[in-house]
């Protein structure tokens, strides 16, 4: 079946099968390697490997975003009201007293961590206790003043992208921290490395924070285009509305050009008005009626 009929892969995913296709192809029939020769004689006169991969039946690179059109950030209530409700569950399983207290009070930590911090799912899920780290530039923080983040999101044949991602949003830093100290050992899992820990002693899974994450949308009634990426997104858009510097976030999100972290920012209407407002602020001063 042709790789460009999946409709369920992504122009990039195709791309990537694509291209090692063509370079084995391109491999067996390069006369240097006499594998088209070894074929016909082998097997018979015109019995050779040939190219596959053509300009006619190959996807072009035309964008510089192939994502889906849909993915966007969450707004600013949006996401208060997400993680409002993330902490209400929490309060729920005390007064119920049933299980799930932990693990709600865990979940609701890990989605402030991934918006504090820009992460990604999987960067989250492995996280370790040791990841964190003073910055001299902070000592406000503390421990919790630096972020190692040890599995970034590798090119395709290089090991994960390391990169240190300050912190720079209070509630997030004391959120962890009272994780940390006063819920995480409730888990029992005091040798185990990991930051987000199960009430089986194991690690939390990628998939687990979507179910999570999903059943929080859902119930809340939030659009469907909103995912667990969305909450990196909307790192990347609120902060440049806040003031932080763009190259700034492009090193805290680990892009390695602008145009990654330009095609993430997804600035407001309401920013949009203010910033108008100040670049008009001059001249309407100056003007005499």
């Amino acid at each position: 079946m042709s790789l460009t009929s999946e409709h369920h892969l992504a122009p990039s995913t195709v791309r990537g099968y694509q291209t090692d296709l063509r370079l084995f192809s391109e491999y067996l029939t390069d006369a240097r390697y006499g594998w088209a020769a070894e074929c016909e004689a082998q097997l018979g006169l015109g019995v050779h490997p040939v190219p596959i991969c053509h300009e006619w039946n190959t996807i072009a690179h035309l964008n510089d975003y192939e994502g889906r059109p849909e993915a966007r950030p969450f707004t600013r209530e949006e996401l208060q009201r997400f993680l409002d409700y993330a902490d209400e569950q929490v309060e729920r399983a005390v007064k119920a007293k049933r299980k799930g207290a932990l693990a709600a009070y865990r979940d609701a930590t890990l989605f402030k961590v991934m918006y504090g911090w820009g992460l990604r799912r999987t960067e989250t899920s492995k996280l370790d206790l040791a990841d964190w780290g003073r910055n001299p530039a902070a000592p406000e923080f503390g421990r919790y003043g630096m972020l190692h983040v040890r599995y970034g999101k590798a090119v395709r044949g290089q090991p994960p992208w390391r990169r240190n991602v300050p912190s720079v949003m209070g509630w997030a830093v004391e959120a962890v921290a009272d994780y940390v100290e006063n819920i995480r050992p409730r888990f029992g899992c005091v040798d185990h490395p990991a930051l987000w820990v199960t009430e089986r002693g194991g690690r939390v899974r990628p998939a687990e924070i979507n179910t999570r994450f999903v059943a929080y949308r859902d119930a809340l009634g939030l659009p469907k285009e909103l995912s667990p990426h969305s909450a990196r997104h909307s790192y990347v858009t609120h902060l440049p509305e806040d003031g932080v510097d763009r190259r700034f976030i492009q090193e805290a999100v680990g892009h390695r050009c602008d145009i990654s972290t330009a095609i993430y920012t997804h600035i407001s209407g309401d920013f949009m008005n203010m910033a108008l407002r100040k670049a008009l602020a001059p001249a309407l001063d100056g003007r005499t009626d």
